[in-house]
């Protein structure tokens, strides 16, 4: 008689494939943690992994596993130890980019090195200075030499002819502590307004961590981490120290925040967001924001520095009232094709693989998208070429940040310029607003197939390369170099 082992027909089922990877997934942000489960569950088998709270839950050291949470929650030590398993949802050390005064030397750096540079064009070149009380100014700004020849020009002209800064805590976010000013006792006068609204102690609003901790985890767009008053708009100079001045962009591209809207046009910055992902691939979400200010525009000259004033110029929707923010935040590729008294010529761009004009009309729109994917491109590239020891990509680490740009409208011949303002790590996603979240759950499902499932899983029939450096219908790349990092 036949053992009934040896019967096919009675074969034992064979076990079910252990999961590929491990994932830890805790953004501490009720906005945006069901986007990132929902991406993974749409973008991967639901047997390629499996959830988990905390490394020490891994099954063995050698199962790989990623990592999404805040910069300060995130396990460095794994991912360092672990370089070819071990997948986490920001770099380490990215101060050249998300750090304003890191920024502006970043940008300076490479424009001396390159003059031709996109970034020479299209960055409003800053002047950064230290500054503990508002008694020291004259010694904070003996270096800053583009400042103090603005404020010689300026001597002897009425408001309007003069050149315009703005003012910006290099490490504020959320629009916080920013100031118009174009005279040195116009600055003078918002630090000494400053030192007399702050507290008489550090502790007396109940703000004693303010000032400490990693220079990468405060400047984060999502998590306030600026010596701010929580309910006034008052800097503490001595904790934050470093700012940076602008030349204010005048005149700003104006638009009426809803095409229905018989609103007067408003002053709109552009939210970008970038995936790096390794060292270095950069990709830039085509779906991007419109986020108006509060109030119609009025130039610097005719307002103040009153919170009232300033809701002119600051686009920032977290310093908008609730009913302030309906309709201030938009699609930009819903925006109006065409604006009044507008020539949708452009000159071309300087950089390598920048898109080249050939005089005929173009759909403004199409310009700055241009533009910014230039841009971005050459400001990754920049802090990664030249700012290394403070923006180091890491092969088995991918990151979203948020870019902001101002478009304005040249006076001369009308054309339009997009300008960096700033970088923001971990961006505030929440204030996309409840009608547009699907705009970010879509960003999440394309930085899981770009960044994740290659890394974990390959990518089927297509090759990872071929996938890593093409990047999605919506996620374009338009950097990928190779920094040697393994």
């Amino acid at each position: 008689m036949a053992s009934p082992n040896t019967n096919p027909t009675h074969a034992p089922a064979s076990a079910p494939a252990p999961p590929k990877f491990s994932a830890i997934i805790n953004y501490e942000d009720p906005y945006v943690q069901p986007l990132i489960l929902s991406a993974l569950a749409s973008a991967l088998p639901p047997s390629s992994y499996t959830l988990i709270t905390t490394p020490s839950q891994l099954p063995t050291p050698s199962v790989p596993l990623l990592q999404f949470l805040p910069y300060e929650l995130l396990d460095f030590d794994h991912m360092l130890n672990h370089p070819t398993i071990s997948l986490g949802n920001a770099y380490i050390i990215r101060k050249a980019l998300i750090r304003k005064h890191y920024l502006s030397t970043t940008i300076a750096n490479w424009v001396t090195k390159h003059p031709e540079s996109v970034l020479k064009r299209h960055v409003k070149p800053a002047v950064d200075f230290e500054l503990d009380y508002a008694e020291f100014l004259d010694e904070a700004l003996v270096e800053a030499f583009e400042l103090r020849e603005g404020f010689q020009r300026n001597e002897g002209k009425e408001p309007q002819e003069r050149e315009w800064w703005i003012l910006k805590p290099s490490m504020s976010d959320r629009g916080q502590g920013i100031r118009l000013f174009s005279t040195e006792e116009e600055l003078a006068a918002i630090f000494e307004e400053w030192e007399a609204e702050a507290p008489d102690s550090e502790d007396e609003d109940g703000d004693g961590v303010v000032g400490s901790g990693s220079e990468d985890v405060l400047q984060n767009d999502s998590t306030a981490a600026s010596a701010m008053g929580k309910e006034k708009d008052y800097i503490i100079t001595s904790h934050l120290r470093h700012f940076v001045a602008q030349p204010y962009i005048h005149p700003p591209l104006l638009l009426s925040p809803s095409p229905s809207s018989p609103a007067a046009p408003r002053k709109f910055h552009i939210r970008t967001y970038v995936l790096a992902v390794g060292a270095l691939r950069v990709y830039v979400y085509k779906p991007m924001l419109a986020l108006f200010a509060a109030r119609a525009y009025t130039p610097p000259w005719e307002c103040g520095n009153a919170p009232d004033d300033l809701r002119a110029h600051l686009t920032n929707t977290c310093l908008q009232d609730t009913g302030e923010r309906e309709g201030s935040v938009s699609l930009f590729w819903s925006l109006p094709d065409s604006t009044p008294s507008l020539d949708t010529t452009s000159t071309p761009l300087s950089s390598p693989g920048a898109p080249k004009t050939d005089g005929a009309e173009r759909a403004w729109k199409e310009i700055v998208w241009a533009q910014i994917c230039a841009i971005t491109a050459e400001i990754f590239e920049a802090a990664a070429r030249d700012m290394m020891v403070h923006f180091q990509p890491l092969p088995n680490a991918f990151e979203l940040f948020g870019l902001d740009f101002l478009v304005q409208r040249d006076p001369t011949n009308e054309s339009l310029d997009a300008y960096l303002l700033e970088v923001n790590a971990f961006p505030d996603f929440k204030q996309t607003g409840v009608e547009l979240q699907d705009l970010v759950g879509r960003l999440f499902k394309e930085v899981v197939e770009v960044s994740v499932k290659p890394f974990f899983l390959g990518v089927g029939g297509d090759s990872k390369e071929k996938v890593e450096v093409a990047g999605t219908e919506n996620l374009k790349c338009v950097l990928d170099i190779d920094l040697g990092r393994r």
